[in-house]
């Protein structure tokens, strides 16, 4: 009877996602974004009732990749704590008054290459003030200031402002770089992600460039976007603001 020959197992996903890794640094830094922005719409397709459940995935989903991933990073650098929590309060408070300003110059509508006009959606319509509000808005500030400043700085700062220096080499350009194509063109991409507040995103993203280029440190404008965000919608929430939700 001859011997039944068997096929050797295939590689464990550990090994390709280790091959993938070290073959496409591009997408180490853009899958994690991109799962976010994909889970970003699943908390406009569930009831309210599962809303807080809907955040938690948009931000365990995302850390999860980055998580898997993270022998493929680059240095993530110094957090220079000091110069994160100011710009990090700076920021919030250009964002916030910022608006306003653009608002009475007539610069606060929509992004004009987006339909439809901007408007004002106040959770507690659909969720009511009682546990489940104050459970989803919770959540939602928790994945603010932690899945989205981590997929966010990956993506705008680690892979497109180097990107756009050297798309085909991206990984050679040194973290920090400057470029005025760079500098300025994800400022100006940023109104993409940010179309109801597009104005003040480009100033923002100026910021978050700048600091970039004279840290050199991915921790720093983590810490920095983290701090933007957190200040933001803590500021939010106790002036019943919610044209910034």
């Amino acid at each position: 009877m001859p011997d039944v020959v068997t096929a050797p197992p295939g590689p464990s996903w550990s090994t390709r996602l280790d091959r993938l890794g070290r073959e496409r640094p591009d997408v180490v830094l853009v899958a994690p974004y991109m799962a976010y922005l994909l889970l970003l719409g699943l908390t406009r397709l569930v009831p309210p009732t599962w809303l807080p459940a809907a955040h938690a995935v948009r931000g365990v989903g995302p850390l999860l990749l980055v998580w898997l991933l993270r022998r493929h990073l680059p240095p993530w650098g110094r957090p220079h704590w000091p110069l994160a929590v100011v710009a990090g309060f700076l920021a919030a408070g250009l964002w916030y008054y910022g608006q306003y300003v653009f608002d009475a110059i007539g610069l606060g509508g929509r992004l004009p290459i987006y339909p439809g006009e901007k408007t004002l959606i106040d959770p507690r319509d659909a969720l009511g003030t009682g546990r489940l509000f104050w459970a989803a808005v919770i959540l939602k500030i928790a994945v603010a200031v932690t899945a989205v400043p981590i997929v966010e700085e990956l993506f705008w700062r680690a892979f497109l402002l180097r990107a756009l220096i050297s798309w085909s080499h991206f990984e050679r350009v040194a973290l920090g770089q400057f470029g005025w194509l760079s500098f300025l063109g994800t400022s100006l991409l940023s109104t993409l992600q940010h179309p109801d507040n597009w104005a003040v995103s480009i100033l923002c993203w100026l910021l978050y460039n700048a600091l970039f280029c004279w840290t050199r440190s991915l921790l720093c404008l983590m810490l920095v976007h983290a701090i933007t965000n957190l200040a933001l919608y803590i500021h939010v929430v106790r002036v019943d603001d919610w044209a910034f939700w």
